[in-house]
């Protein structure tokens, strides 16, 4: 316990209270389909994906070993730097959850560490070929495979059914997106869960609680599962509504087809250690669910802000993840709390702002728009 500082148990805390946006921020990533569709009743839904979450954060820990071992030099991490990293995810997750933008969870933690760790230690902290490897490149494969994956799905789907009962076959898919959907949500434990337990398990490595390459002990493993879960229960209905009915207009084969697609890779990318992002990964499914099925219709709007976000998230955790580096570097245990107090404020005003278009279980299929501001206002919408 010598090695638990206020600085240490401050990150510690930290850490769980991202991995509790990137529960709510990420329930769209297995639930928003079999909402959309109806194959699941909305608490119901986040409910079965809580519980799932939770228990897949126990199955592996590839992910978080690169995490805690990977991207950046553990001997030139400090509990500091790893804090402000997690302001800077945190802040973009909030930010993405209230324009209903199902951007990147994953590359908001890369981006905040990667940023703090080089205004704090220097590019040299930062193992940039792995960030290639691990990040950047599943990145850019993992959203094309899921979607062809989908594509493909989709078309035999309608193709083998063709000839049956419009109401039998939905029924039928209906039953399978329960099942696929229930493993995206058990996907998602095996890979989100595992970045915090990674990030705590850097910081406890860095404080010299555990030694170099050290894997997550049981407790943080819990924390980390119990903390998206909840979070995941949650429900985060903005960016479930865009997902659902923001990027084309999913039926229940469709549904089925992405959340299988989905399962696949992140599952496969988990055993390998490649710490993707589940949210491009589940988006680049739909889209290609969409694409599958004859006349149906994509919004391309939709889909290109989502990837302008996609792009524009690990440089802009990376920004606030140096700024709140360099305060926290110099002002030690009071810059720490100054970064803390502005971060507060900052999640306060955007959870304010939510509440003026609320979007919540009773609503979340009543439109594909999200706004944030009132109706008499002008809308900034996230669908065409």
């Amino acid at each position: 316990m010598d090695h638990i500082t206020f600085l240490v148990a401050v990150v510690i805390v930290t850490a769980l209270a991202f991995d509790f946006t990137n529960g709510f921020h990420d329930t769209a990533n297995a639930m928003a389909t079999s909402i959309a569709t109806g194959a699941l009743r909305p608490r119901t839904a986040v409910l079965i994906s809580g519980v799932l979450n939770v228990v897949g954060a126990f199955l592996s820990t590839e992910v978080a070993k690169t995490i805690s071992g990977g991207i950046v030099d553990d001997t030139l991490v400090t509990p500091g730097m790893i804090f402000a990293g997690l302001v800077g995810a945190i802040l973009w997750n909030l930010a993405t959850w209230l324009l209903g933008l199902p951007s990147s969870s994953s590359h908001a933690l890369f981006g905040g560490l990667i940023g703090a760790v080089w205004v704090g230690a220097g590019e040299h902290g930062v193992h940039f070929d792995k960030v290639v490897e691990k990040v950047l490149l599943p990145a850019v494969a993992s959203p094309l495979i899921a979607g062809v994956a989908a594509l493909i799905a989709t078309y035999l789907a309608y193709r083998i059914t063709a000839r049956a009962r419009q109401k039998t076959v939905t029924k039928g898919f209906r039953l399978g997106q329960i099942a696929s959907a229930s493993l995206v949500s058990l996907a998602h434990g095996t890979n989100d869960a595992q970045k915090t337990m990674g990030v705590i398990t850097l910081t406890l490595i860095s404080a010299g609680a555990l030694g170099h390459d050290a894997g997550p002990p049981l407790w943080v493993i819990a924390s980390a599962g119990l903390a998206i879960g909840l979070g995941t229960y949650l429900g985060g209905w903005r960016i479930i509504r865009t997902m659902g009915k923001g990027l084309t207009d999913i039926q229940s084969p469709q549904g089925f087809a992405a959340e299988a697609a989905s399962t696949t890779v992140i599952l496969t990318s988990a055993h390998l250690g490649f710490a993707l992002s589940t949210t491009q990964v589940c988006s680049g499914g739909i889209l290609g669910a969409g694409l599958g099925r004859r006349l149906a219709e994509v919004r391309w709007g939709t889909a290109g802000r989502m990837v302008v976000a996609w792009l524009v998230t690990l440089p802009a955790a990376a920004l606030v993840g140096g700024l709140s580096a360099s305060v926290v570097t110099h002002g030690g245990n009071f810059g720490t709390v100054v970064i803390a107090l502005l971060a507060l404020a900052v999640a306060t005003f955007i959870v304010v702002m939510s509440r003026r278009n609320p979007v919540h279980a009773s609503n979340v299929n009543e439109t594909h728009e999200v706004s944030v501001r009132g109706a008499a206002s002008t809308q900034v919408s996230t669908a065409a």
